[in-house]
């Protein structure tokens, strides 16, 4: 098993993984918002591979990606919670059925947080489903003191 750091000519392929994450999280895609996806994600890829504001590991077998996450890095005003202003917000993350249960999705988080650390972002947030809670608690993840709240605009 491979595990590696996508780069731009994964674009493609990121994007595959997107929409397989969406798919397996319950989404259900008529053809024009796949289209739209398709569009805005290969903008995404293309802008923030190149600025290094995101940052994707997969896991690799025989040249099959069997498990994925990604980072989404912001900057912003610094505070004592994130020093350098950087934060990540981990999204994506997706073993697929016949490789979960193996060590491959810690491996790729673990790869993750590493890549993360060498360009100084000072804390990563994420939206746990059940199903990971075990997970990012054994590496590291705390329950946060805020409750996440959001306003759609669209």
């Amino acid at each position: 098993m491979i595990i590696r750091k996508a780069t731009i000519d994964d674009t493609t392929l990121l994007i595959r993984l997107r929409l397989d994450y969406l798919l397996e999280d319950g989404a259900i895609l008529v053809p024009e918002e796949e289209c739209i996806l398709r569009r805005q994600l290969k903008d995404y890829f293309s802008k923030h591979l190149s600025n290094n504001t995101f940052i994707g590991i997969l896991a690799e077998v025989d040249t099959h990606v069997v498990a994925v996450a990604y980072l989404a890095i912001s900057e912003k005003p610094a505070n004592l919670s994130f020093i350098t202003g950087k934060t990540g917000t981990l999204l994506n993350v997706l073993t697929y059925l016949e490789y979960r249960k193996q060590g491959i999705a810690t491996k790729v988080l673990e790869k993750l947080i590493e890549e993360a650390k060498l360009i100084s972002v000072s804390s990563i947030d994420l939206s746990a489903t059940t199903e990971g809670k075990y997970l990012y608690k054994k590496l590291g993840f705390l329950v946060s003191n805020y409750t996440t709240m959001k306003l759609s605009l669209m």
